[in-house]
């Protein structure tokens, strides 16, 4: 089976690759070839340097041919330029693509913050203009996947993932395609796994039920044995705040919301104390990474050890993961992240379980990003909503999630409204569009702040 990663020079791509090394599921399922595409080849030698090293590792724990257990060969990998290429003869394929790079981000942060709101890349103004930015290109991916490899699944990413599934999973139905496009977040599985511990009971035997949209989503149960233990966790203090989310909003706010947020919606519950933070950083989210990152793929052009390559990535992520939602947290007390929660990945670990499910028809529950085909009361059948979804050879479907909270469903139909206006203006250039999807941000208070943001964007 061949699965091909679109931003494969991207610097999470060494997880996924990790990942595949380690599946040991049916050989018939199993993906046996990945192929990285990437528009720039600096960044695709880089990555490929430190799939080396991991294949080495992998191979050096085996008989040091890396063969599987059952004596199936190795994951083979290739690189190349090409779109059309990379992506003819996939069975699945990853978009993870960064319109614009790490530059894009940093003007997306700082221009609504020049304007004292929120600059977040897929949250508020920074959000917005993102999608602007990158839905064009995820439309084409969609359009060229359905040419050139229409039996594909898209298995997206790319951010903001909410709207971006959306644009591409309309692309694939008005060719007859079907809902084959699937967005996939860590955040939910990072954040049903962490209040599970704190509740005391086993992540991997606790049935979940999230409602949301993507990176804006509640975890409102947490059952075991037909029991729901989130209420006996909000209630207790020093265990409530003994985990991320915990300290992020504090007890209090879990209590009176009955449920524990996403922890993007610090950013909406906390936005004025966000917007400071940011603004008193010496640097933004995106400037930070765009630094850490050069540091990383000019070792690596540099180095001519796939080891050394390996070293400087490793060092470099397990950077990013201790300063993830920096700002949030400063915020908040200056807290750090527990060590069970720098490891990395989670998406890449979601990505091969739903894989695995359509490849080998093996059912299983993931949250992910799909239509909500009714699951959600008040949202749209066509509206792209992150749930709990049952997934098999015939793809995702989401799980009923019953009445939603007044709070919850209308702040969820406000963001959708927003994402929708994106969707209209990246297709056709409407500036009406444009200023209808910022101005309508809840984060966004003045259309003239949206205007003025616009303007300094260049839409």
């Amino acid at each position: 089976m061949r699965l091909t990663v679109l931003g494969g020079g991207g610097f999470r791509v060494p997880l996924v690759h990790r990942a595949l090394l380690e599946d040991t599921g049916d050989p018939a399922g199993r993906v046996t070839e990945l192929v990285l595409h990437d528009t720039g080849q600096a960044r695709l030698d880089a990555v490929q340097a430190v799939l080396a090293h991991q294949s080495e590792q992998h191979a050096a724990r085996r008989d040091g041919s890396g063969r599987r257990p059952d004596g199936s060969p190795p994951l083979a990998v290739r690189a190349t330029t090409d779109l059309d290429e990379a992506l003819r003869g996939a069975d699945f394929v990853f978009s993870a693509i960064r319109v614009g790079g790490l530059e894009g981000r940093t003007r997306d942060e700082r221009i609504p913050l020049a304007e004292g709101v929120l600059g977040q890349e897929t949250v508020g103004a920074g959000g917005v203009l993102y999608g602007l930015r990158t839905l064009p290109v995820a439309v084409r991916i969609a359009e060229r996947v359905a040419e050139v490899a229409p039996d594909a699944w898209i298995v997206n990413f790319t951010n903001p993932a909410g709207m971006v599934t959306e644009a591409m999973n309309r692309t694939f139905r008005q060719r007859g395609l079907g809902e084959k496009v699937i967005g996939i977040c860590d955040s939910p599985v990072g954040l049903c796994r962490r209040t599970a511990r704190a509740a005391g009971v086993d992540p991997d035997r606790a049935d979940y039920d999230y409602v949301g949209l993507n990176h804006l989503g509640w975890l409102r149960r947490v059952v075991v044995d037909g029991r729901d233990r989130l209420p006996g966790l909000l209630a207790d203090g020093d265990r409530s705040t003994s985990f991320e989310e915990g300290r992020l909003f504090g007890a209090e706010w879990l209590r009176t919301l009955g449920a524990v947020p996403n922890e993007y919606l610090h950013y909406y519950y906390f936005n004025r104390e966000a917007v400071a933070a940011m603004r008193d950083a010496e640097a933004t989210r995106g400037e930070f990474l765009r630094q850490q990152q050069a540091r990383f793929y000019e070792v690596s052009r540099r180095s001519a050890s796939p080891a050394e390559a390996y070293a400087a990535w490793e060092s470099t992520r397990r950077e990013r993961e201790e300063t993830y939602m920096a700002e949030s947290r400063e915020a908040t007390g200056g807290w750090q992240r527990d060590s069970c929660d720098l490891e990395g990945g989670g998406y890449d670990r979601v990505a091969l379980a739903l894989m695995r499910a359509i490849s080998r028809n093996e059912r299983t529950k993931l949250i992910l990003n799909v239509p909500s085909r009714g699951a959600v009361p008040g949202m749209d059948e066509d509206a792209v909503v992150e749930v709990p979804c049952l997934v098999d050879a015939g793809g995702a479907r989401p799980l009923s999630a019953g009445a939603v909270a007044p709070d919850q469903l209308g702040l969820m139909l406000s963001v959708k409204a927003v994402e929708r206006s994106a969707i209209e203006a990246a297709a056709d250039g409407s500036r009406r569009a444009a200023v209808r999807a910022l101005a309508l941000h809840p984060l966004v208070d003045s259309v003239r702040v949206a205007e003025r943001i616009l303007d300094a964007d260049g839409f």
